[in-house]
């Protein structure tokens, strides 16, 4: 027959499912830290490209900008 457990080790079983899921908790917010830092980071490069994009869009713009005034120039 099946030994009937005593409080005793009722506790100890317990207390160690007790640590595993402390220790599991901590291992979820330590991943959930990083994912969080992961998508700043992402966040932060997307914005960052998305800068240089409209500094090289205004380049262009006004480079093609000078060159149409240029060639108006010429054509009169």
């Amino acid at each position: 027959m099946k030994e009937e457990k005593t409080t005793r080790d009722m506790i100890v079983e317990t207390n160690r499912d007790v640590k595993w899921i402390c220790r599991t908790l901590e291992e979820m917010k330590e991943s959930i830290g990083d994912h969080e830092n992961r998508i700043r980071a992402l966040e932060g490069f997307k914005s960052e490209s998305a800068g240089k994009e409209r500094q090289i869009s205004a380049g262009v713009g006004a480079g093609a900008g000078g060159l149409v005034a240029v060639l108006m120039k010429f054509l009169q």
